[in-house]
């Protein structure tokens, strides 16, 4: 299987000028291929869309036409250009009339070299560029995490006002020891959620629950400080004739500088829940994870505020991330409808309402337990592909019995965030705590 990892450059002034040169002119790419397919058309003539179609229009456009980028690079632009019209043409012969098209204009957009075509040793990158331009060495800031025979093609590109090199390369699936491998017939459930983005409930009675609370901390303050900031900047704002001032693009790199390194703290966060519940099903010899898939929620309209949480939170790449590490741990993902997992009691199969903490209690059968645990346990007896009102019977989704947790594991994601730490609280929320033990003190001094 192929992984990816992102690395940063170390670029004087002229090799960044020469980078984002070359980015700007893979967005003309597109832009001309958006402008032949328009001409197109108004004309009633069908769209280039192929890839072979679109590497003869670049051939005759010959060579020089966009600056130091070469045909390599322009090439996978025509790759990707190609792959998302293919890709909304097939979701809107499905039937999904959202798919658009690719028609908006993009001003950097990533290139990508493939095995072959370029030269890395060690933290050297040599890119390959156009006929009659000087060679573009690059250097990178750290190792490559990958052996040099295993890397199969290198990207580059623009993110958060910084420039970054992707390196693809194809790894091995995991081997284990004789009898340490992941038995797929022992069989968790995965329920997805905002404050624990996992919880896990095992064979054997284990579980576990990965804390979310300084992600959803990190974003919570994120969106307070660029309000504050915007506040704070408004009167400085260029009137409508000064776009485009120093103090204009000054502004504008900051804003990307902030934006990005959030994007990296919340995706750097995703990565490490995911490896976590990959690394305890590995301890517990789980090979087959089934995933409660709640992406039904997201067309439903809950109120601006509760809209925005459920954008934050990325289900999708949530889902994505554990697959891709589990498909490296030789362990299957399967999807299922996690529709009233938590608000049935696993026991008794009876609707619970909603409670106002983490803890379900069952009036019927008097069970107790965490909610998120819970959902995860009827999930796991789950059959994919298969919806609660067409399960055997015509009834009740559940075809084996419910394991309830008894041994539970506690992990947090985020260590690295700003402010957290030991505590159980969201981190960079303004602790009361050194207030409460001065007016403790003050009322014992008082008493005495």
């Amino acid at each position: 299987m192929h992984r990816t990892a992102r690395v940063g450059l170390r670029l004087t002034r002229a090799q960044r000028a020469r980078c984002y040169g070359l980015l700007r002119s893979a967005g003309d790419v597109w832009a001309c291929v958006l402008e032949v397919n328009h001409w197109r058309w108004r004309h009633d003539a069908p769209p280039v869309v192929g890839y072979q179609a679109l590497c003869r229009e670049l051939s005759a456009a010959g060579p020089g036409t966009f600056g130091e980028l070469d045909s390599t690079g322009a090439r996978s632009v025509l790759r990707r250009y190609s792959d998302a019209w293919f890709a909304a043409a097939k979701r809107r012969h499905a039937g999904d009339l959202t798919a658009r098209f690719p028609r908006r204009r993009r001003g950097l957009l990533p290139v990508r070299y493939y095995h072959g075509t370029y030269t890395l040793d060690r933290r050297r990158l040599r890119l390959p560029t156009a006929a009659g331009s000087r060679p573009l060495w690059l250097r990178l800031d750290r190792d490559v995490p990958y052996p040099m025979e295993q890397v199969r093609s290198v990207t580059l590109l623009a993110e958060g006002g910084r420039l970054w090199i992707e390196v693809t390369a194809e790894v091995p699936v995991t081997s284990y020891p004789q009898g340490a491998a992941p038995d797929p017939g022992r069989v968790a459930g995965v329920d997805l959620g905002v404050i624990h983005p996992y919880a896990v409930a095992g064979p054997d009675g284990h579980g576990l629950l990965v804390s979310g609370r300084a992600v959803r901390a990190e974003h919570r303050m994120h969106l307070a400080d660029t309000k504050h900031r915007r506040r704070a900047t408004a009167g400085q704002a260029p009137k409508p004739g000064q776009r485009g001032s120093r103090r204009w693009r000054q502004a504008r790199r900051r804003a990307r500088l902030v934006e990005g390194r959030h994007r990296r703290r919340i995706r750097q966060a995703q990565h490490e829940a995911a490896k976590t519940v990959i690394d305890w099903a590995v301890r517990h010899r789980v090979g087959t994870l089934t995933v409660g898939d709640p992406r039904g929620v997201l067309d439903l309209p809950a109120g601006r505020r509760h809209n925005l949480r459920l954008r934050q939170w990325q289900i999708g790449r949530a889902i994505s991330m554990l697959r891709d590490k589990a498909e490296l741990a030789g362990i299957v993902v399967h999807l299922v409808d996690e529709r009233g997992t938590s608000s049935t009691c696993p026991t008794c199969r009876k609707r619970i309402s909603k409670p106002a903490g983490r803890t379900m209690t069952c009036r019927l059968c008097n069970l107790t337990g965490h909610r998120d645990l819970f959902a995860a346990a009827t999930i796991a007896t789950r059959t994919p592909g298969r919806t609660p009102a067409t399960e055997a019977g015509g009834g009740s989704s559940v075809t084996t019995a419910v394991v309830l947790p008894r041994t539970l594991t506690h992990r947090r994601a985020g260590r690295h965030l700003p402010g957290a730490g030991l505590s159980r609280r969201d981190p960079r929320r303004p602790h009361h705590t050194d207030h409460h033990h001065q007016r403790w003190r003050l009322v014992r001094h008082r008493r005495r």
